[in-house]
């Protein structure tokens, strides 16, 4: 007889549920002062002065930076690049991807703690609204205050410092694709074009909702690089850590008391690294996937430390393999393998780039008729070709064709000046005596080559058609 598998109910009782979404309760975090504070300031400062600045730096007589979308050319200071060369895109993501799972192998989410779009601008806001409101104690009692003149003003000057900074992003964002110049002219001269007005008003709401008003919900719920971050870390990637073993049991105590003699740890239970966390966990619970290791907490506790005369590391960048005293590993197959391949891809983006060609020829065929035969008898077919000047230089190149050394081409002029950076399109006509014609789809190649240097050129494949052979 077969036995059965033993079955315990355990639908009777209290079953806990989560909700996908929970209701925000507002954060409201507190000052510090610290070393990973200061190094967040300093990269933010960088990345403003690059965003902002960037967009307002000329090279020649163009904005040195401008996607310009209508005549699809995209200038990256000495460079241009065309649709043709949009499969750069893709390396450029692969290379993001891959410093993204390097760095996370290596130390966790410092990409979310100090350099995220989302992150910078949510600390600025913050920043914007301790200005206008006070530190977190006085605007928790803001909050709770009914409407008053002096919550009024309050409140305005916080939501105007957002406006505008918001208004500023969107300008800049928008002006990378318009020239900004010509785009800060036309908004306060009220002649901004209708998608140009559209989009800057999108990416104003957008990041005064986002970073105003949405902040640490971005990243919990919208953003999913906080669902799969755990694939990646192992226990010897660095992470924002409390020790349990140096910190439990916590309790609060005066200054300078031993935790032995009284029977605790080093932690005083002052819920300070609580206050200063931007998402609202608290880091003591463990490692939680709403944690971007900002490392706020950190500062915070270390500042707590100072004055207890603990040492300092309470919480702090550390790995798992550390804290249970085991050995740290640095250098391990995963993190070696990302590394190799992003080597890679930036080794091949370089190669790439450097070996894109100066100039680009596009030939199409005259649709409207396959051939005609002219005066003499010969076949003639009819060609618009497109030759882009892709250096900064204004250049002369020569045209030739290639297929049979009978063609004969007839074009406007035997040199062709084009401008830096620009496409030139003309009529091309090519003709040859039937006697020669070898099959009524004869393959040809156009060819262009700069009169100044040989090794700039390029060529582009087309049909020479004529009446069926007999």
């Amino acid at each position: 007889m077969t036995e059965k598998i033993p079955v315990k109910d355990v639908t009777s009782g209290t079953v806990r549920s989560y909700d996908l979404y929970a209701k925000r309760e507002k954060i409201q975090t507190r000052s510090y002062k610290g070393l990973f504070k200061n190094v967040r300031l300093i990269g933010v400062g960088f990345l403003m002065v690059l965003y902002f600045g960037t967009a307002w730096l000329n090279w020649g007589d163009r904005q040195a930076v401008l996607f310009d979308l209508p005549a699809r050319q995209f200038h990256i200071f000495a460079a241009t690049f065309t649709p043709q060369d949009f499969f750069l895109l893709s390396f450029l993501l692969i290379i993001c991807a891959f410093g993204l799972f390097f760095i996370t192998v290596f130390a966790g989410r410092v990409w979310c703690g100090y350099t995220c779009p989302q992150t910078v601008w949510t600390w600025i806001f913050m920043w914007a609204e301790r200005i206008t409101e006070g530190e977190r104690n006085q605007r928790i009692k803001l909050d709770k205050a009914p409407m008053s003149a002096g919550k009024f003003l309050r409140r305005s000057a916080k939501h105007s410092i957002w406006l505008a900074i918001s208004l500023a992003t969107a300008l800049t964002f928008v002006g990378y694709f318009t020239p900004i110049r010509e785009l800060v002219v036309e908004l306060f001269t009220l002649q901004m074009a209708g998608w140009a007005l559209f989009w800057v008003f999108f990416f104003t709401a957008a990041t005064y909702i986002n970073a105003g008003w949405m902040r640490e919900q971005v990243c919990i719920y919208m953003c999913p690089y906080a669902r799969f971050q755990s694939v990646m870390f192992d226990k010897d990637t660095l992470i924002v850590s409390y020790d349990p073993n140096r910190g439990e049991t916590r309790g609060p105590r005066k200054k300078g008391v031993e935790p032995a003699s009284v029977g605790l740890g080093d932690c005083i239970d002052c819920n300070i690294c609580v206050q200063v966390c931007p998402t609202g966990i608290d880091i003591r619970d463990g490692l939680q996937y709403e944690c971007i290791g900002c490392a706020a907490c950190v500062d915070a506790c270390d500042e707590v430390m100072d004055k207890m005369n603990y040492p300092r590391g309470l919480i702090r960048y550390t790995t798992e393999h550390n804290l249970s005293g085991e050995k740290t590993h640095i250098l391990r197959p995963r993190l070696l393998g990302y590394g190799a391949a992003l080597l890679i891809m930036i080794g091949l983006f370089i190669f790439t780039v450097s070996s894109l060609a100066q100039v680009t020829l596009d030939v199409q065929r005259d649709r409207n008729v396959l051939y005609r035969e002219v005066r003499g008898g010969n076949i003639e077919n009819v060609y618009i070709i497109k030759v882009f000047n892709k250096t900064q230089n204004e250049r002369t190149f020569a045209l030739s064709v290639e297929g049979h050394p009978e063609l004969i081409l007839e074009v406007p002029a035997n040199r062709m000046t084009i401008q830096p950076n620009t496409l030139l399109q003309l009529p091309v006509n090519v003709q040859l005596d039937p006697a020669f014609l070898e099959e009524t789809n004869m393959p040809i190649r156009f060819r262009v080559t700069a009169t100044d240097d040989d090794s700039i050129s390029a060529t582009s494949e087309s049909r020479f058609m004529g009446p069926t052979l007999r």
